[in-house]
This record gives structure tokens, sequence and C-alpha cells, in this order.
């Protein structure tokens, strides 16, 4: 394997890793919201939080590039503002990742949050915990290993984005050249036998992480 495939492993890897860190925090916070709070709209943001799934990769990216571009939105703020760009660098790749894979996280965090008892979570209130306490100590305790699989499941989709990532960062070696990315160049360009190594790095990449994230979830749900 050359260096030039190791270094798009290891970007790819670490922009994974990066994008899941990025969302987690949102992710909590929306995954309890929809999990223990009912509000108007809820549905509406329920269905926006799951299009990236079922929309064409492509049509996310679209959507990236006209907010994230120069000209309007809110990369046209950033570059007017602060000279700072987003398309076309590593950080449109991180953005792309963290669009596509969000929703992933926030349904398997949901259903962590919804399998915790909330008498407990009451029991903890009615002694004086306030609401921060109780999600800290009682919620994101008990709902653990679903929320360390929903950053598994994070962390494998990410690895594998392509559509969404190509629109708005290109495939720029040494810049933006994801494993998913490369192996579509290398394709392109006859090198079957880069396209196959690289497929395999990113076959056993994803399955270790979704075979982890499976694995966290059976120990919690196996009586002890």
């Amino acid at each position: 394997m050359s260096a030039e495939e190791w270094q798009i492993i290891r970007f790819t890897a670490w922009v994974s890793a990066l994008s899941t860190l990025v969302i987690l925090p949102f992710g909590l916070g929306t995954a309890w919201l929809l999990a223990r709070r009912n509000w108007p709209g809820k549905s509406l943001v329920e269905t926006l939080i799951t299009l990236p799934l079922v929309m064409p990769p492509v049509a996310t990216g679209l959507v990236l590039l006209d907010l994230l571009g120069k000209r309007q939105g809110v990369g046209g703020f950033l570059h007017r503002e602060f000279g700072f760009d987003i398309i076309f660098t590593w950080r449109a790749v991180l953005a792309a990742l963290c669009v596509m894979s969000f929703p992933l996280l926030v349904r398997s965090v949901r259903m962590a949050f919804e399998g915790v008892n909330p008498r407990l979570e009451q029991i903890a209130r009615t002694l004086g915990a306030g609401e921060a306490r109780v999600f800290f100590t009682i919620s994101v305790p008990l709902a653990l290993p679903g929320i360390v699989g929903g950053m598994l499941l994070a962390f494998a989709r990410a690895l594998g984005e392509f559509g969404a990532t190509v629109m708005v960062a290109g495939s720029i070696p040494g810049k933006t050249m994801t494993i998913s990315l490369a192996i579509f160049q290398s394709v392109q360009d006859f090198q079957d036998t880069t396209a196959w190594r690289l497929l395999g790095v990113s076959v056993v990449l994803a399955f270790i992480a979704v075979w982890t994230s499976e694995w966290v979830i059976r120990r919690k749900r196996t009586p002890q």
C-alpha cells in the first residue's frame, strides 16, 4: 500500500471520528427532546432529521453547496466577513459527514433514552436534582450503551459517505480525498488494484465499527 493510500485512510478515519464528536452534543440534546418532550412541530423536526437518510446523497450535497458556497448563505457570510471558506476544503468534507451521519446518531440515541425508566428521572427530581443533573447523572449513564452504539454507527456511516462529499468537497488529492472518493477515482482511472485495496480497508473499518456497535447494544439488552 502506497504512502498516498495511507494518507487517504488516515484522513478518512480522522475526519469521520471528528464529525462524530462534532454532532454528539447536538445529537444527545435532539434525541433527548424527541424522547422525553412533546411540542408543536415535533413531527416536522423528526421528518427533517430523517430526510438525509432517504434523499439522494447528491441532493443533500447540492443543498449544502448552496448553503456553504462563497456567494450566499452561511458560506457567503463567512467568506465576506472573515475570509473563511468551506467549499472544496476539508471543512466541507466534515460538514457533509456531519449532516449524513447525524440522523443515525439521533435515532440510536433516542431509542436509548426511551429505554430509560422515566420513574428514575422523576425520583431524582423529587429529591431536588435539576434537569441538567438528572440528564448527566441518570439519563446519560443509563443510556450510555445506546449512545456509544449510535456513535459507532455514525462513524461507520461517515466512513462510507460519497455523494454529498463529492458535491461540496470534490476529490482533491491530499486535501479532500476520502476512501470512497479514492475508490471511485481509481475505477475511473482503471486502477482496479488500488480500488480493491481501498475497498478492503473500508470494509474492515466499517465491519469493526458496526460489529462493536451491535456488541455494545447487545450487552445492554443481556440480563446481568
